[in-house]
């Protein structure tokens, strides 16, 4: 497969930079509503407009009615995101929930996706139960209770679970906390009783809750997928995440770039523009020939994802990883090469190396991924 969009891909992606640079660049949502102290980190008004143009159900079927597209078309417009650090609920809810309610009954479908579809409803996924993502274990229980399960445990950093209308939540059903199988996904209902939260701001600005779950009685229709089989249905969200997470870091590492090469064409040092000098170009070539290996890995991955391939969950890693270090390096480039105002607020350069430490993080980070291609390939 050619590692570049197809023409109907490249009109998606023309729609949606045009979009996010008008409705949800820096100044217009990231500043406005972190300046505001906003309790959800992200404007409902551009959330609905993400709805207006069908975004909010990329990835759900066209049964469901959605747009029954895949993870390149999703990947389009979360690099689109990542290069207006556009604070939203996208990457969690229709891509990751997406996901996971894709499995679901047609009872849950009905409950929950309506509200996707019209940007009224925002979903989270609560799967790390500490401060680094290992979703290989997990303790927070689920036992059987009546005619349902009652839930127990913590789950961590869970972004933007404070505004959440449901919770995707992993929990154990059987086996010790180790054990591959024995887990099941369920949907959450944010008023459920037993559940509470702590808020949290991180550092980009946006929200995160760490989750308690103390007796929480859901009915058995809660359960998305399979009971006790839920583990094959969480790979397939962590890849959803993980994969999207990696296209939102080449957004923010092409963002930074393209902000850092236009400072280079405008500041002047010594007479000259300093773009003119020859290390600075040697960087910015560097950058750029990282960046486009970066893409290509991502653009893989996810052509894999929605191939169904077996080499797949490979890819998503070497994605995740590779986009992560170019997204570190892009946004450190970008803050040395404007000096010492690089380090201001007054400058929007540095809320891309805020953006790039939250997304770092998510779903695995670049030292948690390379072990992951070290372990599927046999190391």
């Amino acid at each position: 497969m050619p590692l570049y969009h197809t023409e109907d891909q490249a009109m998606l992606a023309d729609t949606a930079r045009q979009f996010m640079a008008d409705e949800g660049n820096i100044a217009k949502q990231l500043r406005h509503f972190r300046d505001m102290d906003c309790k959800d980190g992200f404007g409902h008004a551009l959330w609905k407009q993400f709805a207006e143009l069908g975004l909010t159900g990329i990835l759900v079927g066209e049964a469901d009615g959605g747009l029954g597209m895949g993870h390149v078309e999703a990947g389009i417009v979360l690099e689109e995101i990542g290069r207006n650090l556009t604070p939203s609920p996208f990457l969690t809810s229709s891509v990751m929930a997406a996901t996971a309610l894709g499995a679901a009954s047609e009872d849950l479908k009905g409950r929950y996706l309506p509200g996707l579809l019209a940007g009224e409803s925002v979903f989270a996924v609560a799967i790390d139960e500490g401060p680094k993502h290992r979703p290989e274990r997990i303790s927070a229980r689920a036992e059987r209770s009546g005619n349902g399960f009652k839930l127990s445990g913590k789950k961590a950093f869970v972004v933007q679970g404070g505004s959440a209308d449901m919770l995707v939540v992993a929990a154990r059903t059987a086996g010790s906390d180790d054990d591959d199988a024995g887990i099941t996904l369920f949907a959450v209902p944010k008023d459920a009783a037993g559940m509470s939260m702590e808020v949290v701001r991180l550092v980009d600005s946006s929200q995160g809750a760490h989750v308690t779950l103390d007796g929480v009685q859901l009915d058995a229709d809660a359960v998305i997928g399979e009971v006790d089989g839920g583990r094959e249905l969480l790979t397939q969200v962590l890849n959803a995440g993980r994969i999207g997470a990696a296209a939102e870091s080449i957004g923010v590492a092409a963002g930074s770039f393209d902000m850092t090469t236009t400072y280079l064409k405008q500041r002047k040092q010594f007479g000259k523009l300093i773009g003119e000098f020859q290390a600075l170009q040697h960087r910015a070539a560097h950058l750029y020939s990282e960046l486009e290996i970066a893409r290509a890995a991502v653009i893989k991955a996810q052509q894999l994802l929605d191939a169904g391939s077996e080499k797949a969950e490979l890819m998503v890693s070497v994605a995740k990883a590779k986009a992560g270090k170019t997204a570190g390096l892009a946004v450190k480039e970008g803050v040395q090469m404007h000096g010492g105002i690089g380090m201001t607020d007054e400058y929007d350069i540095g809320l891309y190396m805020k953006r790039d430490r939250a997304l770092a993080e998510f779903m695995g980070d670049l030292y948690y991924h390379a072990e992951r291609v070290a372990q599927i390939s046999g190391y």
